[in-house]
């Protein structure tokens, strides 16, 4: 960390730390974006075994995956096999298979890692935030007091204190 000097060139005496792993996620890694040369990564994953795909279960309509750019550990989605967008799109059995699945995630990361609370969410479209709008993904993301410290507000960074595949074995053990 160092002081930075601003755009009048004088020092402005903010820290900064720097995450430049997320720029190259803003720019579209992994994500179908108009003009990017990418698939679904919600349709490819399936088709990975789990250890490799990050699946934490696999249901009849649907998944639960790990998110490859978590906000908390243990940061779940649950995702259709089928590539829809939209929640009016499911069929009754997939939105009852999601919803159940957000539920027991819910159950199975309390076992882990003992959460006070959780954020669930879809971001339905773009304009609303969905990093891969055109397939239907429900985050599951565990909160405890104080995990939005000053690191991602002010440092635009996340400290996440265990590897991805740690953290799905653990979980997927616990399912």
């Amino acid at each position: 960390m160092s002081h930075e000097i601003n755009g009048a060139g004088m020092p402005d005496g903010w820290q900064r730390l720097w995450a430049p792993h997320r720029l190259e996620y803003l720019r579209g890694e992994n994500r179908p974006l108009e003009g990017n040369d990418v698939s679904c990564p919600f349709c490819e994953i399936p088709a990975m075994d789990d250890q490799e795909g990050l699946i934490v279960h696999r249901g009849t309509a649907a998944y639960v995956v790990m998110n490859l750019y978590p906000y908390n550990p243990g940061h779940l989605l649950v995702c259709a096999f089928r590539h829809v967008a939209d929640l009016t799109d499911l069929t009754d059995e997939e939105r009852n298979e999601i919803s159940a699945l957000t539920s027991h995630a819910m159950k199975t990361i309390r076992k882990v890692s003992s959460p006070e609370g959780f954020n669930l969410g879809m971001n339905q479209g773009a304009i609303s935030g969905a990093g891969v709008a055109a397939h239907i993904h429900q985050h599951v993301v565990p909160r405890w007091s104080g995990d939005a410290n000053f690191m991602p507000i002010i440092g635009k960074t996340k400290v996440l204190p265990q590897l991805l595949h740690l953290t799905r074995d653990e979980i997927a053990a616990a399912w």
